[in-house]
């Protein structure tokens, strides 16, 4: 696998690192929370970059970061039959996701709270977060596809 995405996952990873993301969960935070993030930073990432002109680019991008993160789960100990299921259940999760956010940009507020509560049930002040995403987002339509595959940006 080329190694150039290499710079987008780690991108997505310093993401979802972020600290605050973390403030308004109702306990500690865990793999599964990390990655429910990490799941969401590269929804709207594929949200933003989805055209006809990157549709290979974007399928090998996809292709590598749930190839990493089916390496995590191993790390993690995880055995080959739990490791296949897992990675079934993430790409659910991720699917849905896509298909929550697809309209992203027409919703409103409330909707958008509606969404994310979906997926960020364990976290109490989602409107934080909600906030955190819009950046994100607006951070992502001002950048290119290209930016990304060259160097890592800072969260």
């Amino acid at each position: 696998m080329d190694e150039k995405y290499l710079y987008i996952y780690n991108n997505l990873i310093n993401y979802t690192r972020n600290k605050d993301l973390y403030k308004s969960l109702n306990r500690a935070d865990n793999f599964a929370d990390r990655l429910t993030l990490f799941l969401l930073h590269f929804s709207f990432f594929l949200k933003n970059y989805k055209n006809e002109e990157n549709k290979i680019i974007l399928q090998e991008i996809y292709d590598f970061n749930f190839r990493q993160l089916e390496l995590s789960i191993r790390e993690i100990g995880y055995g080959d039959q739990s490791i296949n299921k897992k990675m079934k259940d993430y790409i659910n999760l991720f699917h849905s996701m896509v298909s929550e956010i697809h309209f992203w940009d027409n919703l409103d507020k409330s909707e958008k709270l509606k969404k994310f509560s979906i997926f960020l049930s364990d976290f109490d002040n989602i409107d934080d977060l909600l906030d955190y995403f819009e950046d994100f987002n607006e951070k992502l339509s001002k950048k290119t596809l290209n930016s990304f595959l060259k160097s890592v940006s800072n969260p």
